[in-house]
């Protein structure tokens, strides 16, 4: 299980510490929740803050836009750094348009469903995307309850994947800690993020390094 630590729910006055000790724990990612307070209600940080880190940490960014125009900031966010540029289905009219421009950028694209929306929404895209995200909260805050129904997605993904030989990465983001992580894995899932569970916890480096190991 590759585990993506939110800095989200990081402390921002002392963030680039608060990295450093998921990366001593074993971090696979940063997980970088990028809100405008548009498509999801609320307001998180932009590209600055990210670029801010950039050379200082040794694990990629996994970006995750929740916000409305993809479109027009995707690029803000493309640095040596980043690995993954998410975006929602929700957002845009054309996802392949935003597919095809995160990977002219030579990163590569992700495409994230919040809860009520199903994985059929996600047709014609299995063979071009990177990664599928699955929410199992409704974005635009840290510290939710997870939702366990969302895991069906997971196992639907995982089933598909197998059967026609894609190659996209399954990842889930939203309440997810060492209660349910090994329900999470055991549905599919290859990569979660995790923010509160990690970043609120005593030892960070510790409460990844259980993560990974369960």
């Amino acid at each position: 299980m590759l585990i993506a630590p939110s800095i989200l729910s990081a402390d921002f006055g002392d963030l680039l510490n608060d990295i450093h000790k998921t990366e001593e724990g074993g971090a696979d990612y940063i997980h970088v929740d990028v809100m405008d307070g548009h498509f999801v209600p609320n307001i998180s940080f932009g590209a600055p803050v990210m670029k801010c880190l950039t050379g200082r940490v040794s694990i990629p960014f996994d970006v995750h836009l929740m916000i409305t125009d993809p479109m027009k900031y995707a690029k803000d966010f493309v640095t040596e750094n980043t690995e993954f540029i998410t975006f929602h289905r929700e957002a845009v009219e054309d996802p392949m348009e935003v597919i095809d421009l995160i990977h002219s950028y030579g990163v590569k694209a992700g495409i994230s469903i919040k809860p009520g929306t199903p994985t059929s929404a996600l047709e014609g895209l299995f063979d071009k995307v990177d990664l599928i995200l699955i929410m199992s909260v409704e974005p635009g805050f840290g510290g939710q309850k997870f939702m366990e129904d969302q895991l069906m997605k997971a196992v639907e993904l995982s089933a598909l994947k197998k059967e026609m030989g894609y190659d996209y990465i399954i990842e889930i983001d939203g309440g997810i800690g060492i209660g349910n992580i090994e329900r999470v894995e055991a549905a599919g899932v290859e990569m979660a993020v995790a923010g509160s569970s990690v970043f609120k916890a005593e030892d960070p480096a510790e409460a990844v390094r259980m993560l990974k190991e369960k």
